[in-house]
């Protein structure tokens, strides 16, 4: 059995809050779940003191116990102090798509045109 420390959506449409939850990782996302440690409200300011409550004990419980937490919650343990952050290196995004290196291709050959146009009008006027 896989455990998982998630979210759980729960609201209305476009009013969405979440309960910070252990459950087995093949358990739907709003499903069954083995117990509530927490909630988190996205549409509260940052610095407001309920948009997220947390049992950090029970989730350190649940941690021991093999239960690992998604992105989101691993996010929220780390601001906590209670694991390290993860830190994302994915060097193949960063890189330019098919088009924007056509672009930059003609672009540079557009300069080297301009460039040699204006060496060639320079040269004769000597």
């Amino acid at each position: 059995m896989s455990l998982k420390i998630r979210l759980s959506r729960g609201g209305t449409k476009k009013r969405p809050h979440y309960s910070i939850v252990v459950a087995e990782s093949r358990a739907a996302r709003d499903g069954r779940f083995i117990e509530r440690l927490g909630f988190y409200n996205p549409l509260l300011p940052k610095d407001h003191a309920d948009r997220l409550r947390f049992d950090l004990e029970k989730a350190k419980e649940w941690m021991s116990k093999g239960a690992l937490p998604s992105d989101r919650v691993h996010r929220f343990l780390s601001d906590a102090g209670v694991v390290e952050k993860k830190t994302h290196n994915n060097p193949e995004k960063a890189k330019p798509k098919k088009k924007a290196q056509e672009r930059t291709e003609a672009n540079a050959k557009a300069a080297e045109a301009a460039a040699a146009k204006a060496a060639a009008a320079e040269a004769p006027a000597e």
